[in-house]
């Protein structure tokens, strides 16, 4: 009986022992992902954020400085534009009248002024010869004289009038896009009411309004990140102007901001946030990682860690503030762990990892 029960235990002890190796054998066969890792940073860059939109660089609002009708909208919100293309006319007869009348009077006085030169030169003849009077010299002169201003007169008259007409014909600027319309044929236009507006596509800037606290501390040619919230889509761009004065703007100070070229499908009036750096601050305080090395599942957010054994460990963190391409962690990650930045394969929870 007890030889029976030695040879019971001696089977299953080999059992146990062969399926550990088992174990381990299977755990050795698992493929190893090369890894980058690193530990946090501390310092980061203080960012002022300010709200603006986006505009077209070059763009305009066409008015007129008339009052009349409108004859007719030759353009349609979205047509391109050529420079000197006629966009839209206002009814200008009564201006066609005063030109016409202009016209006489310039017939008028172009007869009269050479009436009055031949008469002044005649005279001017017989008063060398001194075959005429010094009084009747000044008379011919101070009548050539009225004669030359009249005719001055009508000739500027005309080019007023000729100013007017300008109006009454609204060409474009520059070569663009038709970007609004407001007004259609019939209404009547008034002066310096917008009729179309027209702008350049391609190239954009940013208006952005940041409060007299900031404004001190952002300096023209700094680089700064866009957000388009529309889209959330991550832009840059170079700060070209930083208004000095907030007399207009309800104590917000105007800062221009050129964007650089991208693919983007930009259109003008889209809201952004604009991140202007500040200075570079350094606080142990602060755990700072890169956004790219952040894992999204749903609603939550996490960080693959090194585990015992070189393996993967998932963990969740809580997010804080962002600042431009890096986010502060708040909690679920201590300032001297390592985080892996960087994967050649596919990660997962408990994935053997090769630090390189």
């Amino acid at each position: 009986m007890k030889n029976i029960l030695k040879i019971i235990a001696f089977a299953t002890l080999i059992i146990v022992v062969s399926c550990g190796k088992e174990k381990t054998k299977l755990a050795d066969t698992r493929e190893t992902v090369a890894v980058k890792v690193s530990t946090p940073s501390s310092e980061h860059v203080s960012f002022i954020t300010a709200s603006g939109k986006v505009e077209a660089v070059q763009n305009a609002n066409l008015s007129t400085r008339m009052m009349g009708f409108v004859n007719k909208v030759y353009v349609k919100v979205g047509q391109k534009v050529s420079k000197g293309q006629l966009l839209l006319s206002i009814n200008s007869a009564d201006i066609n009248a005063q030109k016409a009348q202009v016209n006489a009077s310039i017939t008028e006085a172009t007869a009269a002024f050479t009436n009055a030169e031949k008469d002044y030169n005649r005279f001017k003849a017989l008063y060398n010869d001194n075959s005429a009077s010094q009084k009747e010299m000044d008379d011919m002169t101070a009548n050539y004289e009225m004669a030359k201003a009249r005719l001055e007169a009508a000739n500027q008259m005309k080019n007023q009038v000729n100013a007017q007409l300008s109006y009454s014909n609204i060409t474009a600027p520059f070569t663009g896009i038709v970007t609004g319309k407001f007004i259609n044929k019939g209404d009547m236009a008034n002066p310096g009411m917008p009729l179309i507006s027209i702008e350049t596509p391609g190239e954009f800037q940013v208006m952005a309004m940041v409060p007299e606290s900031e404004i001190t501390k952002v300096k023209t040619g700094s680089k700064v990140n866009v957000v388009i919230k529309s889209t959330n889509k991550l832009l840059t761009g170079e700060v070209t102007e930083v208004s000095t004065s907030a007399k207009n703007t309800g104590g917000q100070y105007l800062v221009k901001v050129i964007l650089d070229k991208t693919e983007e499908k930009l259109l003008s009036g889209m809201f952004t946030s604009v991140q202007i750096p500040i200075e570079k601050v350094e606080t142990s305080s602060l755990v700072i990682i890169p956004k790219s090395a952040l894992v999204k599942q749903g609603q939550l957010t996490g960080i693959y860690t090194i585990g015992n054994e070189n393996t993967a460990i998932l963990r969740w963190l809580r997010i804080g503030k962002s600042f431009g391409d890096q986010v502060e962690v708040l909690s679920g990650l201590s300032a001297d762990e390592q985080y892996i930045v960087f994967a050649e394969g596919k990660l997962y929870n408990g994935a053997k990892v090769a630090i390189q």
